[in-house]
C-alpha cells in the first residue's frame, strides 16, 4: 500500500455502555456546570437596579421620619419591616454589583516580570486576598493609581541584587498586595522589603525646590517630611525611567484615591520597606454621613473624612493667628472655618453659647469645620449634581432627606482649598516655631496651669502631676474628718489646692464634676483638688520672687499673666495629710 492510494477508513461505531436512569443529567439544584450557577447580566441594567433601591431608601427614610410622629404601634411595626427588607435587598443589589479585586491583580505577574528584565532586578510577587469583593465603578477607578503604586515600588523601593546581598538581604526582593475588609471598607495594602523612603533625603530636595523652607523644616514630623512625596511633581529620583512615574509625581495617585472617597497612608522604615494603605469605601451609590445645618440649610458630611466632633463653650476657647480663628486640639493648632461665612449664608446665633466643631482631614492635614447643629447620621443616596453646578468647587453631590427636602453633600477637599486650610497650617507652624524659639535658647520646663479661687494662676511641674481625673461631686465620701474618693480600687485622700496653700476659703462652685491633681507620694497616691485645669505649656521662666516655707517656689510671667510655682511634694509634705499616708504605708 503506498500514498497514492491510501485512503480513509471510518471507526466502526463506539458501543454505548448502559446508563442507570438519570445518571448523567445535571440539574441547578445538583450545583453542576457553570451555565446552571451564572448568567450573563448588562451593566446597564444593574445600574438601573441600583439607582431603583437607591429611590426605595429615599422612601424608607422619608416613612421612618413620619412614622416618629404618630402613636400607631401597627404602622411602627410596618414600617420596622419595610426597613429591614430595604436593608436587605440594598445589600443584595449591591453585591451583585460586587467585583473580586483579583480582575485587576491579573496582568501583575506578567508587567512584574516584564520589568524586572527590564531593571535586572529579581522581585517576587505575593498576593493575598483576591477574592476581596469592590464595587465595580470603584474597581475601575483605582486601577491605574494602583498600577502605579505597584511599579513606584519596583522602581525606586527594590534595591539592585548586588545592593541588597550588600546589606545583607535575600539578592530576591518582594512585592506583597494584600487586600481585606474592615469597618465598611476594603483596605489595600501595597508593600516591598525595599530601601525605604530616606526622610532626609526628601526634606533636601523640598527645601531645594522651595516647597518648604528650613524654618518650617524645623517644626515638621516625621510623617509631615514623608507626606511631602505626594507634592504635585515632587521626585527624589535622579533621572526619570520609563518604569514608574515618567516624571509624574504621587499626588496624581492620592488626588483619584481621594476622588471617590478614600485615603492614603504611608508607613516607611529605612532599610527595612514601605507600605502604602490605601482604604476605598465598598461603593459610591449609598454612603453614611453627618447631618449638619448651617443657618437654614442642612448639609451632608460623608464620614470617610470625619475624624471627630469637639464641642467648645462659646467663642472663648477660640485663639486668634494672623486674623484666622484657630483652636488647640491636643497640642496642635486647628484651623477653623466657619461654614455659613464661607458659603455666604445667613448667621445663626452670632454669640452662640456653644461651638460645634467638626474635625475633618482633606490632604493629610486637619482642620476644624464649625456648624450650627450637629444632627444624626444617616445612610444617605448620592446623587451627581448636574452639568451646570459641575464647577461649583465645595458640593459633590447631593441627596434627598426623609422630608423630601435637597440637602447637598459637602466636598472636604474643595472647601480646604476654598479655604486655604495650608496656609493657616503654615502660619500655625511659624507660630508654634516663635513661641518655642525660647525654649531652644535656654532651659525649658513643663508646666501644668491651674486656676485656684481666691489666689489666681498656680504652675505646677509636669513631672510631679501623675494623672488628670474628672469625677463626679456625688462620688466624693468623708473618713476621718476629711474628704476621700475611691480610686483604682483603693481609697485616695483630697486637698484642697486653696488649703494646701492656706489661703482664705472662697465660696464653692456650683459644678457636678470636681477637677483632682493625682499626685504619687511613694507608693501612695493623694488627689489636689482645683477650680480648673487651664493649660499645659513649655516655657523658660524667670522666677522674679522666692517664698521658702509656705510650699510656693517663686512667682513668674506665664502666658501674660503673674504665675504662683507651686512645689506641691513640699507643700503635701507641710501638711497633715502626710504623717496620714506614711502610717497607711507602714
Amino acid at each position: 500500500l503506498t500514498w497514492m492510494n491510501w485512503s480513509w477508513i471510518p471507526p466502526p461505531p463506539r458501543r454505548e455502555e448502559p446508563k442507570p436512569s438519570g445518571a448523567g443529567e445535571q440539574h441547578p439544584s445538583d450545583g453542576g456546570g457553570i451555565q446552571d450557577q451564572f448568567i450573563q447580566v448588562n451593566v446597564a441594567h444593574l445600574d438601573r437596579l441600583m439607582t431603583m433601591v437607591g429611590e426605595l431608601v429615599l422612601a424608607r427614610n422619608q416613612i421612618l421620619q413620619f412614622a416618629g410622629t404618630l402613636d400607631d404601634l401597627a404602622y411602627h411595626t410596618t414600617s420596622q419591616r419595610l426597613d429591614l427588607i430595604t436593608t436587605e435587598l440594598q445589600e443584595g443589589v449591591m453585591k451583585t454589583r460586587m467585583q473580586p479585586i483579583g480582575n485587576i491583580w491579573r496582568k501583575l505577574p506578567r508587567m512584574i516580570r516584564k520589568l524586572t528584565m527590564e531593571s535586572g532586578k529579581k522581585v517576587r510577587l505575593e498576593l493575598d486576598g483576591q477574592g476581596t469583593e469592590l464595587d465595580k465603578t470603584l474597581l475601575e477607578a483605582i486601577k491605574d493609581p494602583f498600577i502605579h503604586l505597584v511599579r513606584n515600588a519596583l522602581d525606586h523601593g527594590i534595591e539592585s541584587p548586588e545592593q541588597r546581598i550588600a546589606c545583607g538581604k535575600d539578592r530576591e526582593g518582594v512585592i506583597s498586595l494584600r487586600a481585606y475588609h474592615k469597618g465598611g471598607h476594603v483596605n489595600i495594602e501595597i508593600s516591598d522589603d525595599g530601601a525605604g523612603i530616606n526622610r532626609d533625603r526628601v526634606l533636601a530636595k523640598a527645601i531645594e525646590r522651595g516647597l518648604v523652607s528650613p524654618a518650617d523644616a524645623d517644626q515638621m514630623s516625621h510623617r509631615d517630611i514623608i507626606n511631602l512625596i505626594f507634592t504635585a511633581g515632587f521626585s527624589t529620583a535622579e533621572q526619570v525611567t520609563r518604569i514608574s512615574g515618567r516624571g509624574v509625581g504621587m499626588d496624581v495617585v492620592r488626588t483619584n484615591i481621594e476622588k471617590i472617597g478614600g485615603s492614603v497612608d504611608i508607613q516607611t522604615r529605612l532599610g527595612e520597606g514601605t507600605t502604602f494603605k490605601l482604604k476605598i469605601p465598598l461603593t459610591l451609590a449609598i454612603v453614611p454621613a453627618l447631618i449638619v445645618t448651617a443657618g437654614t440649610e442642612r448639609f451632608a458630611i460623608p464620614q470617610v473624612s470625619l475624624q471627630s466632633l469637639v464641642r467648645l463653650e462659646g467663642r472663648e476657647a477660640m485663639e486668634a493667628l494672623l486674623d484666622r480663628p484657630v483652636y488647640r486640639l491636643r497640642g496642635d493648632l486647628l484651623p477653623l472655618v466657619w461654614l455659613n461665612k464661607l458659603l455666604d449664608l445667613e448667621p445663626g446665633d452670632t454669640q452662640p453659647r456653644v461651638v460645634n466643631v467638626v474635625v475633618l482631614r482633606s490632604e493629610g492635614r486637619q482642620f476644624g469645620l464649625i456648624v450650627d447643629e450637629i444632627r444624626d447620621t444617616e445612610e444617605i443616596v448620592v446623587k451627581p449634581l448636574g452639568k451646570q453646578l459641575k464647577g461649583l468647587q465645595v458640593f459633590s453631590g447631593a441627596t434627598i432627606m426623609g422630608d423630601g427636602q435637597v440637602a447637598l453633600i459637602l466636598d472636604i477637599p474643595g472647601i480646604a482649598s476654598r479655604a486655604r486650610v495650608g496656609e493657616a497650617h503654615t502660619a500655625g507652624r511659624a507660630a508654634e516655631r516663635e513661641r518655642s524659639a525660647p525654649a531652644k535658647s535656654a532651659s525649658a520646663e513643663t508646666f501644668l496651669l491651674a486656676e485656684i479661687d481666691g489666689r489666681g494662676r498656680v504652675a505646677i511641674p509636669l513631672e510631679m502631676v501623675d494623672r488628670l481625673e474628672d469625677f463626679q461631686r456625688s462620688r466624693v465620701e468623708r473618713s476621718g474628718g476629711r474628704e476621700v474618693i475611691q480610686y483604682r480600687s483603693r481609697i485616695m485622700p483630697l486637698l484642697r489646692c486653696a488649703e494646701l496653700l492656706h489661703s482664705p476659703p472662697s465660696a464653692p462652685r456650683e459644678e457636678d464634676e470636681i477637677h483632682v491633681i493625682v499626685h504619687k507620694l511613694g507608693d501612695e497616691m493623694v488627689g489636689i483638688v482645683v477650680d480648673e485645669i487651664i493649660d499645659i505649656v513649655t516655657e523658660t521662666v524667670d522666677v522674679q520672687s522666692f517664698n521658702s516655707g509656705t510650699g510656693i517656689l517663686g512667682v513668674a510671667i506665664i502666658q501674660d499673666h503673674a504665675t504662683e510655682l507651686l512645689d506641691l511634694e513640699a507643700a503635701i509634705k507641710m501638711s497633715d495629710i502626710a504623717a496620714v499616708l506614711t502610717q497607711s504605708a507602714a
